[in-house]
């Protein structure tokens, strides 16, 4: 049977441990047993190389993965897919939305079979070879054939607000209900609306009743400035936004779970080390920044 995120359930994103950016990494089976020893109730598993592409993951590799996640006592699974339905619109003639559309497809059924109930997916990053409505509608028509095609193993696809088309809350909102499928939701997560400068709390709320997953990092900004020697000062720039423990970052967790509470959210709740973080990329730094996240959910949970 699959396993479906429980109220609050919390994920440990395996790309924390992949060694994408200079950190430490571990094979699947390890980062499995690394999330059950931490104290987590479940894996958000990225689906591409070195964890679980469907390049390596065959009928036999498949089962091990879902026995190692049982013997670990993991009650929680999620895919997490890195897809760009607007991707290589420069060259009609690659049905590039279709090969999008199959590996989420895959996607699914992978999930099927290691015992997992929620996919993740993104949107497509706007391309300047197509109009802002056409590339809708495509994300739109692919979302809607994947999750019509993952029902039929009883997967959810979930959209998390990440890429450039529906990444504002109100977008996220207008697309799930575009696509309307039951069984395709939103991932909520605060990170891009905080940077947004929306009002977090009135965001989440409004998310809440179709949100299935949330993802949590936490980050701070540090200004840049640019010299300009001709008028001896310096020109603000965007500031850089850098990965921090839970509880030091810019962004209220506290106030955007509550809120999402209120709204009716029952979801699982990931926690994912997605790009350099303060402290560093050792295994010690990780495992304590994971740590970190397991008490402050104690917390959240006791409220």
């Amino acid at each position: 049977m699959e396993r479906l995120p429980m109220d609050y359930a919390t994920v440990l994103h395996s790309i924390s441990y992949s060694g994408s950016w200079g950190q430490v990494s571990l094979t699947v089976p390890e980062f499995v047993r690394k999330a059950a020893d931490l104290g987590f109730d479940g894996v958000l598993l990225a689906a591409k190389r070195p964890h679980v592409s469907i390049l390596d993951y065959g009928a036999k590799e498949r089962a091990a993965l879902r026995s190692e996640i049982e013997k670990a006592g993991l009650g929680t699974v999620i895919l997490a897919g890195y897809n760009n339905f607007t991707a290589d619109l420069d060259h009609g003639d690659v049905p590039t939305l279709e090969i999008q559309t199959a590996y989420v497809i895959e996607l699914a059924r992978l999930a099927r079979d290691i015992g997992a109930g929620l996919v993740r997916v993104f949107t497509g990053y706007e391309h300047p070879a197509g109009s802002y409505n056409a590339q809708w509608d495509m994300v739109v028509r692919a979302l809607r054939e994947c999750a019509r095609r993952a029902s039929e193993w009883n997967v959810v696809i979930g959209v998390q607000n990440h890429h450039d088309l529906a990444c504002g809350y109100e977008s996220q909102r207008d697309l799930i209900r575009a696509v309307g499928e039951p069984n395709c939701l939103a991932l909520f997560d605060a990170w891009a609306p905080a940077l947004h400068g929306v009002d977090l709390q009135e965001a989440a709320q409004t998310m809440a009743p179709i949100t299935a997953h949330t993802t949590i990092a936490n980050y701070v900004k540090r200004p840049r400035y640019r010299y300009r020697p001709e008028l001896v000062n310096y020109e603000p720039l965007t500031p850089v936004v850098r990965a921090a423990p839970i509880d030091e970052g810019f962004i209220d967790y506290g106030a955007f779970l509550e809120a999402l509470r209120d709204g009716g959210f029952r979801g699982s709740v990931a926690y994912e080390m997605c790009s350099p973080i303060e402290g560093g990329g050792s295994m010690e730094n990780l495992d304590a920044c994971a740590r970190r996240f397991i008490e402050f959910m104690r917390r959240f949970r006791g409220r």
